[in-house]
């Protein structure tokens, strides 16, 4: 790799020997601008506004332009004589945890290697203590005419320095967040949270940039005078205006996209529809178990009611009862009521309610005999 800058890490009053190469690269595919008559190239040349000619590099130099819109020269030898410390030196200032860094700060990304055998030991050691520590080390430095912040951090064997932005460059989110006033609901959470845990994790190295490959395809079918391949047509989505919709067929679609729910893992967040709003919910089924016992225990309670209200005048298959059979089942049937109504009271009270309700049954029973007997 091609280093772009030598200088040295000054670290306290260690001075380590580096240079400076880049840790990325671009593989965007670029264009030309051409004349589509001809196929002509179209270049840009410097010219002189004053003068209206074209002018070479050797007589182009440096200005600011004020705000009245006057220009004011700037040569290099002003620039020279000021007072960097940084020209030729990453400075360490200090030591920090890497969470203190804001990821906006981060800009471009550089290797520092080590410059000939005599750096070798004073860098391993720098590595080293950045490793045991744990924090990343924040330096100044100067390149292309002005100085920067960076952050020096390890990355496997070696050194890697992230340029970073002044604090006063990065711009406060003023005006960027929706209104107050937005609320947002559990249920809605919940299948937030399901998609999350359906599309998972993923190794960045699988990504890869689809819409270069589809372009350098189309440059290759160009260049040997084929028919460039036809983007296939995606469903255009349609207006979604429920959320909870939205995220259920977004849930849907991830599960699909996994390979279908059954190849889902067994901790993935189970989803279920939530009712529309206006309809009524489906009421909870009613336990049977201790009802019917209920049930049957009213049943056996009425049966005995039932029973003791039977007189001796009931006809049986069109059959009169006589009526000494009347009598008997009164008085039957007059003893249990009683018995269950004053359960718990006097013995004295109980003889007392069983003798006079004997005495009703016996005369009500005498009364009815004789219109059976009539009817008969």
């Amino acid at each position: 790799m091609r280093s772009i800058w030598n200088g040295a890490i000054s670290f306290g009053l260690v001075s380590i020997p580096i240079k400076l190469v880049n840790a990325t690269e671009s593989h965007a595919v670029s264009f030309r601008q051409i004349h589509t008559e001809d196929g002509g190239r179209i270049r840009y040349r410097k010219v002189c506004e004053l003068e209206d000619r074209e002018v070479t590099q050797a007589e182009i130099g440096k200005a600011y332009e004020d705000a009245d819109g006057s220009m004011v020269p700037i040569t290099d030898e002003d620039l020279s004589h000021l007072p960097i410390p940084t020209a030729r030196t990453i400075e360490i200032v200090a030591f920090v945890p890497e969470e203190r860094i804001d990821p906006l700060q981060m800009g471009a990304a550089y290797y520092l290697a080590a410059s000939g055998a005599p750096a070798a030991k004073p860098y391993t050691l720098l590595r080293e203590a950045l490793k045991r520590s744990n924090r990343v080390a924040i330096a100044k430095f100067a390149l292309r005419g002005r100085e920067r912040l960076g952050m020096l951090r390890v990355v496997g064997d070696a050194i890697a320095m992230h340029g970073l932005l002044w604090p006063d460059e990065v711009r406060a989110p003023e005006g960027v967040a929706p209104d107050a006033g937005v609320t947002v609901r559990d249920q809605e959470l919940d299948l937030a949270d399901a998609l999350m845990d359906t599309l998972g994790e993923i190794d960045l190295a699988d990504l890869h940039d689809e819409y270069r490959e589809a372009l350098e395809e189309v440059i290759a079918a160009k260049s040997a005078g084929e028919t460039p391949p036809e983007a296939r047509e995606e469903a255009a989505p349609g207006k979604v205006l429920d959320l909870m919709a939205a995220l259920e067929s977004s849930v849907r679609a991830a599960r699909e996209s996994r390979g279908g729910e059954e190849d889902a893992p067994a901790e993935e967040a189970e989803v279920r529809p939530l009712r529309e709003r206006g309809t009524p919910s489906r009421q909870t089924p009613k336990e049977t178990g201790g009802k019917k016992s209920t049930s049957a225990a009213a049943k056996k309670t009425a049966a005995k009611k039932t029973a003791g209200r039977t007189t001796a005048g009931r006809t049986t298959a069109g059959k009169t009862v006589g009526k000494k059979a009347g009598e008997k089942a009164g008085e039957k049937a007059a003893a249990k009521e009683p018995a269950k109504k004053t359960a718990g009271r006097g013995t004295a009270t109980k003889s007392t309610t069983k003798s006079a309700t004997a005495k009703g049954a016996a005369k009500s029973t005498a009364k009815k005999a004789p219109s059976r007997k009539r009817s008969a």
